[in-house]
């Protein structure tokens, strides 16, 4: 791997635009993934934000599904923000019948568990392995993790108010997660870890 890695952003639907900025300003060479031998070109992926049942329906309709769970079983890391969390877990509560997802990360999730768009807040969350304080996270009909697994580790928790406690991410291994959405604050810290993450330095 070069000291630039080529991350993929699944670009079917979500913060497709705003991940690629913000893996650019973190050092990596951003890229769009739609089909599935795109993803041998890739050293990462992120999987972006978005609604979690479309982006199930529309990783079926263009046959990535499959792919995508072979190539993350295979040690492809990756990182999923919101929806892109709930791709990740290897199980979903409030799901819709049938839903599946790539899978992964040992934790249960529980989809849209902050609430509807109208929910949306924002709130400081420390983030373990981010340095510089922390991260003022943007909850936008976001999931939480109802619990993990032993495989899987707790990085950052909601610290204030009714949802304090609340887990908001979580990593296993090469595979990280967060409920919230860093590519749309300007804070690249989150991406940094990941980048680093890509190369084997975190």
């Amino acid at each position: 791997m070069s000291a630039t890695p080529t991350i993929g952003v699944l670009a079917l639907q979500g913060d497709v635009r705003e991940h690629a900025r913000a893996l650019e300003r973190a050092g990596a060479r951003a890229v769009g993934v739609r089909r599935p031998e795109e993803l041998d070109a890739v050293d990462g992926l992120v999987i972006p934000g978005g609604e979690s049942t479309t982006m199930w329906k529309l990783a079926v309709a263009f046959e990535m599904l499959e792919p995508l769970r072979k190539r993350v079983a295979a040690g492809l890391p990756a990182y999923g923000s919101c929806a892109g969390m709930i791709m990740l877990a290897d199980r979903i509560e409030d799901g819709v019948q049938g839903q599946e997802t790539v899978g992964g990360i040992d934790m249960t999730v529980r989809r849209n568990a902050f609430g509807r768009q109208v929910d949306s807040f924002e709130a400081p969350v420390t983030v373990d392995g981010v340095d510089g304080g922390p991260f003022e996270a943007v909850f936008i009909r976001a999931p939480w993790v109802e619990s993990v697994g032993a495989s899987a580790r707790a990085l950052g928790h909601v610290s204030q108010g009714d949802r304090a406690g609340r887990i908001v991410a979580v990593r296993q291994g090469g595979l990280l997660a967060t409920s919230f959405h860093p590519e749309i604050t300007g804070d690249a810290r989150i991406h940094r870890l990941f980048v680093d993450m890509v190369k084997g330095n975190a």
